[in-house]
């Protein structure tokens, strides 16, 4: 419902009839000087209260004076906006872009898609409904560094990795490093719940850190690391020399270890249940407070009356 800003301000409405009823009649003395008809016409002199043109426009000073006051007066509507729903919680995704994402060894609607494309479109959509989280993006192959940093603005982390490329940080794969700067940015982070969602489809082949040692690390800090195992074939059960294959091992130690949980993933049903079974692990449903933001609603009348004194003006101007 409509409010006022100062509704004092409305107490100014009938200032114009009570001028006109308490103050003294203006006498006119007479016109000082004698022009043409046509042009006191033009002038306003021969104008009478009982003109057709002067009972048209009688009604629109009245007019003016209510639209600036109401202008005055601040009208203004309260709307009711559901506030962000804070979870508490840090967290950062992981992505693995070394070379073996390129292998185009998933399949969507019946056509093969490489790795990364799977991993695109599921962990976007993963990144949008984690509203209330701050996210973090971290992308490693043979270097690991930070995509995005800590935010709650998770759209933009979602299209960070919609628009992910492969090479950027090499084709190796890091995965010690990558957790470990996920690592010293939790470090840092005062939030109650601070958790890693570390995906890799290789095996660790860069770094100088043992990943079971960095997971060691993650349980002193209180960070739970939720891995992600993606690929058909893994090193256990591989052939010797077979290339692309995920070391599902590792990755099923650093889980246990920090105390998160482990995921295979061997096809694109698989990711995708990933995905719904991380939402239940880490469920954003927290309260948040409603905010109620005030919506200003001067500017009509305002505008009114300027579009209303415009043509007064062009009519004694006519």
């Amino acid at each position: 419902m409509p409010d006022f800003a100062d509704p004092l301000v409305l107490l100014l409405l009938p200032l114009p009839l009570l001028a006109r009823w308490l103050l003294p009649p203006r006498r006119d003395a007479g016109a000082a000087l004698s022009v043409p008809d046509g042009i006191g016409r033009r002038l306003g002199f021969g104008a009478t209260a009982g003109s057709g043109t002067a009972r048209a426009w009688c009604w629109a000073p009245w007019a003016l004076w209510v639209l600036l006051v109401v202008a005055l007066a601040g009208p203004r509507t309260l709307a009711t906006i559901p506030a962000l729903q804070v979870s508490g919680r840090d967290l950062a995704i992981a992505l693995d872009l070394s070379g073996s994402m390129v292998r185009d060894d998933f399949i969507l609607d019946g056509a093969p898609i490489t790795r990364l494309d799977a991993v695109r479109r599921v962990g976007a959509d993963f990144a949008r409904r984690r509203g209330g989280d701050r996210v973090a993006l971290i992308v490693f192959g043979s270097d690991a560094y930070y995509a995005a940093p800590f935010t709650f603005d998770t759209e933009a982390v979602a299209r960070r990795i919609e628009t992910a490329e492969i090479g950027i940080s090499g084709r190796a794969t890091n995965v010690s490093d990558a957790l470990g700067l996920a690592l010293k940015r939790l470090a840092e982070s005062e939030a109650e719940s601070r958790v890693v969602i570390l995906l890799s489809d290789g095996v660790n082949n860069a770094g100088a850190t043992n990943p079971r040692g960095v997971a060691a690390l993650a349980a002193e800090q209180g960070v739970r690391v939720h891995t992600i195992a993606m690929g058909p074939r893994d090193l256990e059960t591989a052939e010797e020399g077979e290339r692309g294959v995920v070391d599902a091992a590792t990755l099923r130690a650093i889980s246990e270890i920090s105390g998160g949980e482990s995921f295979r993933v061997r096809t694109m049903d698989d990711l995708v249940a990933v995905g719904e079974a991380l939402d239940r692990l880490e469920a954003t449903d927290a309260d948040g407070l409603a905010a109620e933001v005030w919506t200003a609603l001067w500017l009509w009348p305002a505008a009114a009356a300027a579009m209303l004194a415009l043509a007064l003006a062009w009519r004694e101007a006519a």
